[in-house]
């Protein structure tokens, strides 16, 4: 665990798991802004430590970087014991996943180790993740639980079952922790965000990495074109806003015979 220290923080811990360039480094920055000490967790510790000293620097925050690797059970055990350490866990956000390829893997040809990694990560370190901080959210009686899903939270999408599958799993997690830890203070929300996340304003120039190179292509493109003519392009400075509107907000009230929604951006 490495800290960048900056003034102490009152409003507790803010633990973001899953900080990458775009929407996890936004989420985080707006939680540094509210007051918050942020724990940012992700695999690459050495990005992670640069964007700790990025928000330090920036928003005047207590920032720790942990490594973390959410396919492993005893990783996330050993890098909750250090954001515990810290003090209690006020938000949890979780928005890992398993990189995807491109083009889409045929199913014939899928590798069930891809399959079972991007699995765990997507809903099993979510689950182990929640059960890190649970028991401290229950105990004062407050707290909130922040899912981040996607289109394939909702669809399956040809050539991505792995993806679907851990997201499905994921929206399904959520909503069972709503109805079991909403009365008792917790409030857990999953945030789908049925969009494409900081892509290039010029369609024909959108690029996606394949096999190695840099190349151009059209489903991608397409793909794009299609999220920006409906206003579905997120910059992720609108989805970071968001994320930390929702957790500010008081959860919807459950009645035990209907399905809680997720919550759509």
């Amino acid at each position: 665990m490495r800290s960048m220290a900056s003034s102490p923080s009152s409003k507790g811990i803010a633990a973001i798991v899953g900080v990458g360039p775009k929407l996890g480094l936004s989420i985080a920055r707006k939680f540094a802004r509210e007051g918050y000490t942020l724990a940012i967790l992700s695999s690459d510790l050495g990005r992670l430590s640069r964007f700790a000293d990025e928000i330090a620097r920036d928003e005047k925050a207590r920032v720790f970087a942990i490594r973390i690797d959410c396919s492993d059970t005893k990783s996330i055990r050993e890098a909750f014991e250090g954001v515990l350490s810290l003090g209690f866990v006020e938000v949890l956000v979780y928005n890992a996943y398993h990189p995807m390829s491109w083009p889409p893997t045929n199913f014939a040809d899928m590798r069930v180790q891809h399959f079972e990694k991007s699995i765990a990560v997507s809903s099993v370190g979510a689950f182990h993740c929640a059960q890190q901080v649970l028991p401290g959210m229950v105990d004062r009686g407050r707290g909130t639980i922040l899912f981040t899903g996607c289109f394939a939270s909702l669809n399956g999408i040809a050539g991505y079952s792995e993806l679907c599958c851990g997201k499905f799993a994921l929206r399904a997690l959520s909503q069972c922790l709503a109805r079991e830890f909403q009365p008792q203070g917790v409030h857990v929300a999953h945030v789908i965000i049925d969009g494409y996340i900081g892509v290039p304003r010029n369609v024909i120039n959108f690029t996606t990495k394949i096999k190695g190179g840099w190349g151009t292509t059209r489903a991608a493109a397409a793909a794009a074109d299609w999220y920006r003519r409906r206003g579905r392009d997120y910059g992720p400075r609108r989805a970071g806003s968001n994320l930390l509107a929702i957790a500010h907000s008081r959860p919807i009230r459950l009645d035990p015979r209907d399905r809680p929604p997720s919550l759509k951006l």
